[in-house]
């Protein structure tokens, strides 16, 4: 059986950066339109709009499925696979609980639009990351890859969930 988690709705920061990021290629377009250099306003407002494109299609997951064959990141143009034998963890951390595990950590990707998705360097290493909420997210370890941070619909009951799956002698 499969349980889908969506993933979390913007947190309230991120929706108005994801507004004032769309902001820029609208307002290159009307730059172009009324400005003496209208050509190259016109491309750089294009390019940003296939940039946003992309992250929509390949970072930005839409969903999480859950299975006994473990976790699948489903994005529109893509889908990702955590086998069940690479998961030995699932928690749910907040902000501070991660600061106190990891440290600090540097964005590497795409942040701001939609979430933050890409990696994170922490003091401990690199942490895979595909969140849009900033209050609670699941932190999953894994055997052979980094950590994974997700922000799903319902991280409590995703967590619980990817514990169950996992064999009882490695948890």
């Amino acid at each position: 059986m499969t349980e889908t988690f969506r993933l979390a709705p913007m947190a309230p920061f991120i929706r108005w950066l994801t507004w004032l990021l769309w902001a820029l290629p609208v307002g290159f377009a009307v730059a172009a339109l009324v400005g003496p250099r209208g050509v190259g306003l016109f491309w750089i407002a294009l390019l940003l709009v296939v940039l946003y494109g992309a992250v929509w299609i390949w970072w930005r997951p839409g969903r999480f499925e859950v299975s006994a064959q473990g976790l699948a990141l489903v994005f529109p143009g893509r889908r990702a696979m955590i086998p069940t034998s690479d998961i030995e963890s699932a928690s749910v951390v907040d902000p501070k609980a991660f600061r106190e595990q990891f440290g600090l950590a540097l964005r590497v990707g795409a942040g701001g639009l939609w979430g933050g998705f890409g990696w994170l360097w922490t003091r401990k290493g690199w942490v895979e990351f595909y969140v849009s909420a900033l209050d609670r997210y699941v932190l999953i370890r894994r055997r052979r890859h980094i950590p994974l941070l997700i922000s799903p619909e319902e991280p409590r009951r995703m967590a619980a969930m990817l514990e169950r799956q996992l064999p009882a002698p490695r948890r």
